[in-house]
């Protein structure tokens, strides 16, 4: 069932209406609350508190709507940025709040400028679709049907912007690294990141990049070693979440022969490989307790030990550690160390999320389809592909949980199921694959309506086997750190606990 949700501009007809003086009419808001059943009114205004206060009152005794108001500073009503901003901001403040999948927005073109109106018009018919109404006293409330799209190229977001904090960051930074070209953005946001990386790669200080799954951490850390006086030595990347944690050490730092069971022959190990170079250390918050404190020693000392030999080898690395999780909640847990945080975290980035960097979809958009195809152009068959405006502002609609490397991979299933030239809605509709994200599965936790079924008993259910195997996997099976990493006594109680939530060891 749909959530009917108003947005509306608060304007001086409906302040008039509310003050009585307005003969005949209700003013657009109130007619449309009138005529018309929504479940939230979401009242934009730019007056004074105690206009706001009023009208709020007033319409309330029209409509048994929740009313959210936003209050809106604008420099002036046809200050077009501020609107779309002021606009774009609200309606994702009420996804958030309300977090119900079937809302049906509608936004009201008749109160306010028509800068407002052509605003709601624009987010309409892009990234946030809904139905458009206007209202007078001579025709009543109307959908107003708009016969075109718009691409979601035209979003004022895309213009580009000064930004002082960038300006400072830039300053003083060496001369345009091509490694960063690599890098595709606009956005403001990557603007930040990428100054202060550039800034970070004319030193040698251990790096902490802090992001969600495919955001492109190992793409920004191979860019700072590439653009730093490390360039032309080794870069290695390793995934911790991958080691045994039996074998992180011989990874780490090598082994000799006949050393441990299955010895074979010497390695060298990945801090010797990358001596003079740059060590990427991914998926760092994975590392079991043990292997954090191995690391730590070699960081301290600016050495490693080979398995099998007491000798130690001087080496010169540069450490970058990237991780998915938050490193100061693991601190905080106990499953990080505090004192290896901060020898890693001297340089910290933090890469935001697809969903927060507007302005750069349609740069990756373009780019995976200019990289597809070019890839499949000598394919038998192969037409060379583009995309429709109603696949593109699709693609802006979806919130993308697995960022960037989600929708390249969508973009990817869509070109080669399509056997056209271009790439339309339904195209995109098929090949997105429904995820859930963490900060999903914790709002849908700690915010589901009680009563009507609702069981406090299913609920701790879902918690306790989410983190239940969550623990068993960073613990790769050990019961007594799984036991200590979810706060229980010792194994065998975990084991009952596994036992009761029916969980598989």
């Amino acid at each position: 069932m749909n959530t009917p949700i108003l947005f509306a501009w608060l304007g001086m007809t409906d302040v008039k209406a509310c003050r009585g003086e307005l003969k005949g009419g209700l003013g657009p808001i109130g007619q449309a609350v009138k005529k018309r059943s929504y479940s939230y009114v979401v009242l934009l205004s730019n007056s004074d508190s105690k206009t706001e206060s009023k009208y709020i009152e007033w319409l309330k005794e029209l409509s048994s709507a929740e009313i959210i108001k936003y209050h809106i500073k604008l420099s002036g009503p046809t200050q077009f940025g501020e609107i779309y901003e002021a606009a774009d901001a609200s309606i994702n403040k009420v996804k958030k709040k309300l977090k119900e999948k079937n809302l049906k927005f509608t936004f009201h073109l008749s109160p306010g400028t028509p800068a407002m109106a052509s605003v709601w018009i624009i987010l309409a018919k892009t990234i946030h679709p809904a139905e458009l109404i206007e209202s007078s006293i001579e025709e009543g409330v109307k959908t107003v049907d708009l016969p075109f799209d718009i691409s979601a190229d035209y979003l004022p977001h895309m213009v580009h912007t000064s930004d002082d904090e960038i300006t400072k960051l830039t300053m003083g930074l060496p001369p345009e690294a091509p490694a960063f070209d690599e890098i595709i953005h606009r956005s403001k946001e990557m603007k930040r990141v990428v100054a202060k990386a550039r800034r970070l790669a004319m030193h040698s200080v251990p790096i902490l990049i802090q992001g969600e799954s495919g955001t492109g951490k190992e793409l920004l850390s191979r860019a700072i070693h590439a653009s730093g006086r490390r360039g032309d030595k080794p870069f290695i990347a390793l995934n911790c979440g991958a080691i045994p944690s039996h074998l992180v050490e011989s990874e780490f730092f090598g082994h000799k022969k006949g050393s441990f069971t299955g010895a074979t022959h010497d390695h060298k190990g990945h801090f010797l490989e990358a001596n003079g170079g740059t060590l990427l250390l991914d998926e760092i918050g994975e590392l079991p307790l043990p292997a954090q404190v191995a690391l730590l020693r070699a960081l301290q000392e600016g050495a490693v030990t080979q398995v099998g030999t007491s000798k130690q080898i001087k080496i010169n690395v540069r450490v970058i550690a990237a991780t998915n999780r938050n490193l100061v909640e693991a601190v905080a847990d106990g499953s990080f160390r505090e004192d290896l945080f901060h020898r890693l975290a001297v340089g910290v980035l933090h890469l935001p999320p697809l969903r927060e960097r507007q302005g750069d979809m349609n740069l990756l958009i373009d780019r995976t389809l200019e990289e597809i195809n070019k890839s499949f152009a000598q394919e038998p068959g192969w037409a060379h592909k583009n995309i429709s405006v109603n696949a593109r502002n699709l693609m802006h609609q979806h919130s993308w949980p697995g960022n960037i490397r989600e929708l390249k991979n969508t973009l990817s299933r869509a070109m080669i199921w399509n056997s056209g030239k271009t790439i339309q809605a339904d195209d995109i509709k098929e090949a997105l694959i429904p995820t859930t994200s963490t900060a999903c599965f914790k709002e849908s936790i700690l915010d589901r309506n009680i009563g009507n079924g609702f069981n406090i008993q299913d609920v701790i259910a879902d918690v306790a086997q989410h983190y239940l195997k969550r623990a068993l996997t960073d613990a790769r099976g050990n019961k007594t750190l799984t036991a200590k990493l979810v706060g229980l006594p010792n194994y065998q109680t975990l084991s009952n606990w596994l036992k009761k939530y029916e969980i598989e060891e």
